[in-house]
């Protein structure tokens, strides 16, 4: 059976769009809604701005709460019929992050199992055939195939195959039906 390793922040989770809700509510800004979903929030944030949002996205229970991504959750239910499905997240800059997101698999994705969740920095590590992941940095070192899901900081990116959303997951990876 193949193994498909899936990102979490902005490949399951709409971690975007909360912090673009955080920007918009809690930081006086001129920016838009369309201007800070179109970019990356380090190319328009000032630097002060950018260190607010990173302690507020340290802070126990920020993680908890964001939506998942529009059919992410059947995609993934159909995905593990037919793959080892794996969870590798980033969390290593955001240690408290540890429980809410392991919490937030558990709520949303019940039938991952918990030895199928892991936690890192560097995703360097993840010996799987496929890894669907927004950081072009996570894809450079992957020696699997890397699928880019397309998120604000990574638009201007051609060098790997791209997915826009759960349907064109589905389209990639499960058969016909």
């Amino acid at each position: 059976m193949l193994r498909l390793t899936l990102d979490m922040d902005d490949v399951l989770a709409n971690t975007h769009e909360k912090l673009v809700n955080v920007v918009l509510n809690d930081f006086d800004t001129n920016f838009t809604e369309k201007d800070l979903m179109s970019k990356a929030l380090r190319e328009v944030l000032h630097p002060k701005q950018l260190t607010k949002l990173h302690r507020i996205m340290d802070s126990p229970g920020f993680f908890a709460d964001i939506k998942v991504k529009e059919g992410a959750g059947e995609t993934v239910y159909q995905l593990s019929k037919f793959y080892e499905l794996f969870v590798a997240t980033a969390c290593m800059e955001f240690p408290n992050s540890f429980r809410d997101k392991f919490d937030w698999l558990k709520k949303h994705f019940s039938f991952i199992p918990w030895t199928n969740i892991v936690f890192c920095g560097y995703k360097s590590i993840i010996q799987s055939d496929y890894l669907i992941d927004d950081h072009v940095k996570n894809l450079v070192a992957f020696k699997g195939q890397g699928i880019l899901f397309s998120a604000p900081h990574n638009l201007k990116e051609t060098a790997y195959k791209r997915v826009s959303n759960w349907n064109e997951v589905s389209e990639l990876f499960l058969p016909i039906s």
